[in-house]
């Protein structure tokens, strides 16, 4: 009878990393989608390709979070280390790394709202730079010629600007631009606006106009963009955003932030009529200085005409006279004394020229020449015979150490075949050719024989 086995051992299933990230990612993304979390932001940092990286934490625990650009571009804020808020997004597993984290699709502050604190944010970089100083905005001119106006042709500011105009200021000139002042491309048309009248020079004065709204309605004028174009304006601008208690970041950086559009307008027309208040001052300064100068100038001719000048003319005509003739008088005696003083400088100078003989200066100067140029011959002629006799005694101790000398006396010099000289019978070879060096001339030879 056959036995039966049994095997009673489960059987092992091995996994790959890849494949249990890849299960675990299934199940942790099927069961958590859509989900809110809420936490303190650390350890942000945004990724040059605009990616958000940061953790999320609470005081035990910590996820890591990833918002991808698409999603970063519609935040109002910048997230930062340290804010509190509430993400939402699915979990999901990065395989590269076997970590979980959450993909984030959107992110609110806690407390603030997120537009409130874009705009804390916006406010306080602005103002770090210098922007909101008093020191850098300019001054509104006195008398306008020409008002520019940006703001949207259909609203209810535009007509509070133009009735104001019209009423107090009839001959000013208002040039509109119209823009969008709420929603999607608004800034982008305010921008435009103000470096369209800074580039063309349109204007001597701008009004950037809206009506009161919501944070979310006035948000265009909290932009960075239209912050900054109103900063490079060379025109100066006054912001008119809002109701009184609006406040927006075109209001901090403009040259004049004024409560209403109305309030802008009247604040134009007040620099006409302190133009206006100014001139009339003038007048009447002017026509005051008129009248003391007459008084003061009918007092002069009142005090002219009781001198006794005027009631002796003739009388004080020649005393003038006789003053004059004393004085020409005067004159001629003194120009008679100065030209005799230049005649006689003039005849004591030609005498001394007279005097002084050039011959004799240049023949004493030609005989200290011809000694001079005697002495230097000597020297040279001297030098020269000294660098003579050493030539020649330097020639002759040459001559008695060279080696022709010994030739002379009778001796030779051997060289090989090789032109080496041949100090040793060693050296050479039977057979051997040398040459050998007399006092005149060379003899060849060939080695027969050697004895050592």
């Amino acid at each position: 009878m056959a036995q039966l086995q049994f095997n009673l051992m489960p059987e092992r299933k091995v996994w790959k990393v890849a494949e249990l990230n890849a299960r675990i990612r299934e199940l942790l993304s099927g069961a958590f989608t859509n989900v809110w979390i809420e936490g303190e932001i650390s350890n942000f940092r945004e990724a040059q390709s605009g990616h958000l990286y940061f953790t999320l934490k609470d005081q035990t625990s910590q996820i890591r979070c990833v918002c991808f650009r698409q999603n970063a571009i519609r935040l109002r804020f910048r997230a930062e280390d340290g804010l509190q808020a509430r993400v939402r997004g699915s979990v999901s597993v990065y395989d590269a790394r076997g970590e979980y984290q959450v993909y984030i699709e959107h992110i609110e502050p806690v407390g603030l709202g997120a537009l409130q604190l874009a705009f804390e944010q916006l406010k306080k970089k602005l103002e770090a730079e210098g922007l909101f100083d008093g020191a850098r905005k300019k001054v509104l001119p006195l008398l306008p010629g020409r008002i520019g106006v940006i703001t949207s042709p259909r609203a209810a500011a535009l007509r509070d600007i133009l009735r104001i105009l019209r009423r107090r200021f009839p001959n000013a000139r208002v040039l509109l631009y119209p823009v969008r002042v709420q929603g999607e491309g608004a800034a982008d048309d305010i921008v435009k606006a103000l470096t369209f009248f800074a580039e063309r020079d349109a204007a001597d004065v701008l009004i950037l106009a809206r009506g009161g709204g919501s944070l979310e309605d006035l948000w265009p004028f909290n932009e960075e963009a239209v912050a900054r174009a109103i900063a490079a304006s060379i025109v100066p601008v006054i912001s008119a955003v809002g109701h009184e208690t609006d406040f927006t970041i075109a209001d901090f950086v403009a040259d004049v932030r004024a409560s209403t559009p109305s309030a802008a307008a009247e604040i134009v027309v007040q620099e006409r009529d302190a133009f206006d208040r100014h001139l009339a001052e003038a007048q009447r300064k002017l026509a005051d200085s008129i009248r003391y100068l007459i008084l003061q100038r009918r007092h002069s001719l009142q005090v002219l005409l009781s001198d006794h000048a005027f009631r002796r003319p003739e009388e004080l005509l020649r005393e003038y006279r006789q003053k004059i003739d004393e004085l020409v008088q005067r004159l001629g005696e003194q120009l008679r004394e100065r030209l005799e003083e230049f005649r006689n400088r003039f005849t004591d100078a030609r005498a001394r020229l007279a005097s002084y003989d050039l011959r004799v200066r240049l023949e004493a100067m030609r005989l200290r020449t011809e000694h001079r140029a005697g002495e230097l011959r000597l020297r040279i002629e001297r030098m020269l015979a000294l660098k003579r006799q050493r030539f020649e005694r330097l020639m002759l101790q040459l001559d008695e150490r060279s080696p022709l000398r010994v030739l002379e006396r009778g001796y030779s010099i051997v060289y090989d075949a090789a032109g080496e000289v041949i100090r040793s019978a060693q050296s050479a070879e039977a057979g051997d050719e040398v040459s050998i060096r007399l006092a005149r001339g060379r003899l060849f030879a060939e080695i027969k024989r050697r004895e050592t």
